[in-house]
């Protein structure tokens, strides 16, 4: 013998209830897409660099590095230890 048991039906929702469902869902999707893109951009935007040739002039030597570029500087800056290092002539301005 067997025994059917009915499936229970969710109680029917007005359409105001079923509107404001929708629009939460949709709310919410809209909240994580704006999280995704800021993160996206955050990735994207975290550094930029660039490969460029530095020469020494007294010597007529020349290196090629990647360096950090940074929008807000209004100056070419090198950092002391590293001209040290490579042997540039420093002098004071």
């Amino acid at each position: 013998m067997q025994v059917s048991i009915p499936d229970r039906e969710e109680p029917k929702k007005d359409k105001k209830t079923i509107l404001r469902e929708e629009k939460v869902k949709k709310e919410k999707k809209e909240r994580k897409n704006i999280k995704e893109v800021r993160k996206v951009k955050k990735e994207l935007l975290r550094e930029v660099t660039v490969k460029i040739g530095l020469e020494r002039v007294d010597m007529q030597e020349g290196i090629m590095m990647e360096t950090l570029l940074d929008s807000r500087v209004t100056e070419l800056v090198m950092s002391f230890e590293f001209a040290k290092k490579q042997g540039f002539k420093l002098k004071k301005t």
